[in-house]
């Protein structure tokens, strides 16, 4: 049986009918959602789970890892690197302030 592939964002949380509607006081809010739904994806065993935030620095990234732990899921991280398009309005200079503090 071949699993299938489930993707998750915390910019999902800000979906809405009528389009994306970004609120940056919801920002905790939308990281926990997405955390609590790859945790239940991973405790289904019945997918792939593909988890695609803007992580720029390792502390972000960690409940994630420990998630796929609890699950013995394995990790693959991927580092998206390119001149992709910003499909959320994000403000350059938030960009650079991503940019500056990123981590390897």
């Amino acid at each position: 049986v071949q699993k299938r592939g489930v993707h998750f964002e915390a910019d999902t949380f800000f979906d809405t009918p009528s389009g994306y509607r970004f609120d940056a006081g919801f920002l905790k809010d939308a990281h926990a959602w997405c955390l609590r739904e790859v945790t239940n994806a991973l405790a289904k065993d019945d997918a792939f789970v593909i988890v695609s935030n803007t992580f720029t620095q390792h502390w972000e990234m960690r409940p994630y890892h420990e998630a796929a732990a609890a699950a013995c899921a394995a990790v693959w991280e991927l580092t998206a690197r390119g001149p992709w398009e910003n499909v959320h309005g994000v403000p350059a200079e938030a960009i650079e302030r991503m940019r500056n503090r990123w981590e390897d």
